[in-house]
C-alpha cells in the first residue's frame, strides 16, 4: 500500500491526518507544501478543491480529515477508527464531526487573525512555517496574503471575540467526552485524531495556554498524542 499526504506547517488539520494513518500503520510519504502557493500546487497533483489535508491512497485522492478516517478505515478495517458497538460508533463518529465542524475552526480563525494583525506575528510565521529568507521582507509582502486568507476562513475582530468567549465551554466538552469515554481512551480513535491536534495548537498560543492548561484531561489528551508543536507568540487582542 502506497500513501502520500500532502500538507502545510503548523495545520492541525493535517496533524489529524497523520494520527490516523499512524493509528492504521499505513506507511506514507508526506508532501510539504509552501504556504500560500499550496492551492495552486494542489491543484496541479490534480486535487478538488485545493485544501490540506490532502491524501493520495491507493490511486484515490481524498481530501477533508473525515473523508481520510472513512478512506482508511475502509482500505485498512485493522485496527479500528472506529468502535464496532452501534451506540459506542455513534458516539465517537458524533464527536468526530464536532471535532471537525465546530472546534476544528477555532485556532484556524485565531492564528489568520493574528497574521493580520501583527507585523511580527507574520514574522513569526515567515520563519516557523515557512521557513523563508529575510523574514521582515516576507511578513510585508505576506500582510495581502494575510487578509485575504482570513476572509477566507471568516476570521474577523468579531469571529474572535466570539471564539475566545467560548473557548472554555468548547474545552469543557472535550472534558465531557474524555469523563464519558468517547475520546481518550487506550485505542486511539478518530475522534482523538480529530480533537486532540485542535486542543494542542490552541495550547500553542500563548495568550491561551492558562486556559487551555486549566482543563487538565483536554490538556493531557492533546500532550499525549501531538507531544510537539512550536510555541505561537502572543498576538490576540487584549
Amino acid at each position: 500500500m502506497t500513501a502520500t499526504l500532502y500538507g502545510i506547517p503548523l495545520s492541525h488539520p493535517v496533524i489529524t491526518a497523520r494520527l490516523a494513518l499512524e493509528r492504521k500503520g499505513v506507511p506514507y510519504r508526506e508532501r510539504t507544501l509552501l504556504v500560500g502557493a499550496h492551492p495552486l500546487l494542489l491543484a496541479a497533483a490534480g486535487f478538488r478543491p485545493t485544501t490540506v489535508p490532502a491524501l493520495r491512497l491507493e490511486g484515490q485522492r481524498i481530501q477533508g480529515t473525515l473523508a481520510i478516517t472513512r478512506a482508511l478505515e475502509a482500505v485498512v478495517p485493522a485496527p479500528p477508527l472506529f468502535p464496532d458497538e452501534p451506540a459506542a460508533r455513534a458516539a465517537v463518529e458524533a464527536a468526530e464531526r464536532w471535532g471537525e465542524e465546530t472546534f476544528q475552526p477555532i485556532p484556524r480563525r485565531l492564528i489568520r487573525r493574528t497574521l493580520v494583525l501583527s507585523h511580527a506575528q507574520r514574522r513569526w510565521f515567515a520563519e516557523t512555517a515557512m521557513p523563508l529568507p529575510a523574514p521582515d521582507a516576507v511578513a510585508l509582502a505576506l500582510a495581502p496574503t494575510a487578509r485575504l486568507f482570513a476572509r477566507l476562513a471568516h476570521s474577523s475582530a468579531g469571529s474572535t471575540a466570539a471564539d475566545l468567549a467560548a473557548l472554555d465551554e468548547h474545552l469543557g466538552h472535550v472534558d465531557g467526552l474524555i469523563a464519558d469515554g468517547v475520546i481518550g481512551g487506550g485505542e486511539v480513535n478518530a475522534a482523538d485524531c480529530q480533537i486532540a491536534p485542535t486542543v494542542r495548537m490552541l495550547l500553542a498560543f500563548a495568550d491561551l495556554r492558562d486556559r487551555v492548561e486549566a482543563h487538565a484531561p483536554a490538556t493531557a489528551l492533546a500532550r499525549r498524542l501531538v507531544p510537539d508543536y512550536p510555541d505561537i507568540p502572543a498576538a490576540l487582542p487584549g
